[in-house]
């Protein structure tokens, strides 16, 4: 027996539909900024012009979803607009959902985290963050697709950046969420949640995506892609940081990481049935 077919029935959905085909990109842009080293320094034009780039990349890679973080809505230090507005401008995504993990107002006002563009309306939104700060502080943005009727649950994620301590803590908070979405929403799911994002992993297999492959037999079997393939810095590569986990129900799967300098992150193309 197939894992998509346990799954079906341990939660009681069947269908006799044809499985579909996604195509999904996750996407660290880096605030727009391109590959300058200091946030704050880029003016509107050249954030914009870099957006713009970004859009047409986006439509070259052709995805049905696309996961982006380090998006800002608008902040100061990122040309003061609304960066997700002005790629959906320049690009064909008819839906999109803002995950807001950073908020300040006053003069050096920011507001920035996590975005979600879709083919597919968009059925729920959640957005958790995972403190209190107002600059730094990272979460993640769960969305429910409408996929040709089926209902398929995508999280976008980011975590800490300097410290494994807070990236497992991090961990325990997101798996605790899923459980309890789990037991609440499974029984509407195409398949369990997939995951991706930015892990901000050290190089070591004993931290965010190792820790969370392993918790994450509770649900299912997961796979992770890309494996063993750098992603940042983006002019050349010597670091892990970008994946996707696909849950049991995904197969046919194809995975490339898209060579650009138009992040520090190089974008991940994972494409799949479900």
């Amino acid at each position: 027996m197939s894992h998509a077919t346990c799954y079906r029935r341990h939660t009681g959905v069947y269908s006799s539909l044809p499985m579909p085909r996604l195509r999904l990109v996750t996407f660290n842009i880096a605030h727009g900024r391109g590959l300058n080293p200091i946030q704050g320094l880029t003016s509107q034009r050249k954030l914009q012009a870099n957006l713009r780039r970004i859009a047409a990349l986006l439509d070259r890679l052709a995805p049905d979803v696309v996961a982006l973080q380090e998006i800002d809505e608008r902040s100061r230090w990122a040309g003061n607009f609304d960066h997700l507005d002005y790629l959906r401008v320049h690009t064909r995504f008819p839906h999109s959902v803002f995950g807001i993990n950073n908020r300040r107002t006053g003069l050096l006002n920011l507001c920035y985290g996590n975005a979600v563009m879709s083919r597919h309306s968009i059925r729920a939104a959640e957005t958790v963050v995972f403190g209190q700060r107002r600059l730094g502080e990272k979460g993640f943005l769960y969305v429910e697709l409408d996929v040709e009727g089926r209902c398929l649950p995508i999280v976008n994620l980011h975590l800490h950046f300097g410290s494994r301590a807070q990236r497992l803590v991090q961990l325990e908070r997101l798996l605790g969420w899923l459980r309890e979405k789990h037991r609440m929403h499974s029984k509407s799911w195409a398949v369990p949640p997939v995951i991706c994002g930015d892990f901000n992993n050290p190089g070591t297999r004993d931290d965010a995506t190792a820790s969370l492959l392993s918790h994450l037999s509770d649900y299912c079997d997961y796979t992770l892609h890309p494996t063993a393939m750098p992603t940042f810095p983006s002019p050349m590569p010597r670091r892990a940081l970008d994946f996707v986990f696909l849950p049991a129900g995904c197969v046919n799967v194809r995975c490339e990481i898209v060579r650009s300098l138009l992040s520090d992150h190089l974008p991940v193309a994972v494409e799949f049935d479900f």
